[in-house]
């Protein structure tokens, strides 16, 4: 069932880092942006000037909130700079953390296959239902979005993560969940949900 979000939510994904350059499954882990990330950053800010339009009071009536983890929060205040917003003036929130990866975070995938070598059949079977070692499955991050997606109160930008992004291509666009955990969600892209739909920019 598609949760009705009553406002409009310009989220982005953080940008780059080294970890995702190398594949490595982030998760918890406080990786910081690499150089192209900080472009990234920037650029994601740029682009939602664009769909804002540069009216400081308009830029300002919305609500921005970032998960806590500092590639996100980064991503926030180089977008926020570009739009010509304080930086640091936006909320965290503890909900908008990335999936667990539990023991598998710091691995590639190939890694997590010499370390479980049934993983990727589970994977394979059910994306969304697969809990790693000590972390989250895709259902169980979406769990914790829920309750925080009640809370928007206005319209919205958010910085956070993949993991993220894919719940919320479930919840609020109704990608089923055999779909929505395979979704691409590049680092330092604008996904637009409006009225039960979405769009990327």
């Amino acid at each position: 069932m598609i949760f009705e979000l009553r406002h409009r939510l310009i989220f982005l994904r953080h940008g780059e880092t080294d970890w995702n350059a190398e594949g490595r499954l982030q998760g918890g882990r406080d990786i910081p942006l690499n150089e192209k990330g900080l472009a990234q950053a920037e650029a994601a800010g740029r682009v939602v000037g664009r769909i804002l339009g540069r009216d400081r009071a308009r830029l300002e009536a919305f609500d921005y909130v970032a998960s806590p983890l500092g590639r996100a929060r980064r991503t926030m205040e180089l977008a926020r700079g570009a739009l010509g917003l304080d930086p640091f003036a936006y909320r965290l929130d503890e909900r908008l953390r990335e999936l667990s990866f539990g023991r598998w975070e710091g691995m590639t995938w190939p890694e997590v296959q010499v370390d479980d070598p049934g993983a990727a059949a589970r994977r394979d079977a059910d994306k969304w239902s697969l809990v790693p070692p000590g972390g989250e499955s895709y259902a169980m991050l979406c769990e914790r979005i829920r309750p925080w997606l009640e809370t928007i109160e206005c319209d919205t930008v958010a910085v956070a993560h993949g993991g993220v992004a894919r719940c919320l291509l479930h919840l609020l666009a109704g990608a089923a969940t055999e779909r929505a955990p395979k979704s691409d969600i590049w680092q330092g892209r604008v996904l637009v949900f409006d009225a039960g739909r979405y769009r990327w920019i």
